[in-house]
């Protein structure tokens, strides 16, 4: 009987995960059923240590662009008081049509519209929140969902947060630094930042950003900019942050391919001006 009950169970797990149709994070859901994410539970598990979060026992957590809601489950799940799951951007697009619009905008020379004025723009349904939903009543989570655009909702509305997850969202900003004085706003004690980042060899110690005006970034159109670390931590401190730790920073190459790699610098100028990109994670504390 109890093996039977199980297995109708999780038939109906399964069937609501495949009504989905798309999702993003790869999260736990019961009785063997894990979403599938485009983001494995491997490669979540390893970005989740990456960002060193402190002990959430007791915290209030905001995930500013929380997407199908890996972290703010997480959070929950680490004994934090009170978790608040922010989103719009995503949760008003429908994928399917989003992704025609990113391939044919990323190829295009000329200026690309705002997503928000096409079909994938989809405020009034939401299918992009689908996920989040679904996970949320199979988990039976507490964690608070708030469709709100980030840069306009007014930070009392929600109040501070002792921890604020500001994950992939900064180089989709259109103007980063007003992005970070309002997430300095949110902030009770932490902020938690991950972000694509450049190195641009020679002139890591100058603040420099690199700017996608048509999706030339992984095709996506919603992406901007890539700043430097240099770049990143300054801009923090301009926000109004007191303090950065840098949690992540450029991938270390071993002495022999430094070598090497300086070597080729020196006899190639149009090389060193060449960025490469990696995830930067810091904290920026109030």
């Amino acid at each position: 009987m109890t093996i039977g009950g199980n297995e109708s169970a999780k038939n109906r797990i399964r069937q609501m995960v495949d009504s989905v149709g798309f999702w993003w994070h790869s999260i736990e859901l019961g009785e063997g059923v894990v979403t599938p994410g485009k983001k494995s539970p491997a490669w979540l598990e390893k970005e989740f240590h990456a960002l060193q979060l402190p002990p959430l026992n007791g915290k209030t957590v905001l995930d500013i662009g929380a997407w199908d809601g890996y972290y703010s489950f997480m959070a929950e799940r680490l004994g934090a008081k009170r978790v608040v799951a922010l989103d719009h951007y995503v949760w008003s697009i429908d994928r399917k049509i989003a992704e025609g619009f990113h391939s044919h905008h990323a190829r295009s020379c000329t200026a690309v519209p705002s997503i928000e004025s096409s079909a994938c723009w989809q405020p009034e349904k939401r299918p992009g929140k689908r996920g989040f939903d679904t996970a949320r009543e199979l988990l039976g989570s507490g964690v608070e969902p708030v469709y709100a655009d980030f840069m306009t909702i007014d930070p009392g509305h929600l109040g501070k947060f002792d921890v604020v997850l500001f994950l992939g969202v900064l180089y989709h900003m259109e103007n980063p630094l007003d992005s970070l004085r309002k997430l300095a706003e949110f902030t009770g004690t932490l902020a938690v930042i991950e972000t694509h980042a450049i190195v641009l060899p020679a002139y890591e110690h100058r603040s420099l950003c690199e700017f996608y005006p048509r999706g030339e970034l992984q095709g996506d159109v919603s992406n901007w900019w890539g700043p430097n670390l240099t770049a990143l931590k300054a801009m923090c401190l301009a926000a109004g942050f007191t303090k950065v730790e840098v949690k992540q920073g450029p991938p270390q190459r071993s002495f022999i391919r430094s070598a090497l790699r300086r070597l080729h610098l020196f006899f190639s100028a149009a090389r060193q001006r060449r960025p490469r990109y990696y995830r930067a994670i810091v904290h920026a504390w109030k």
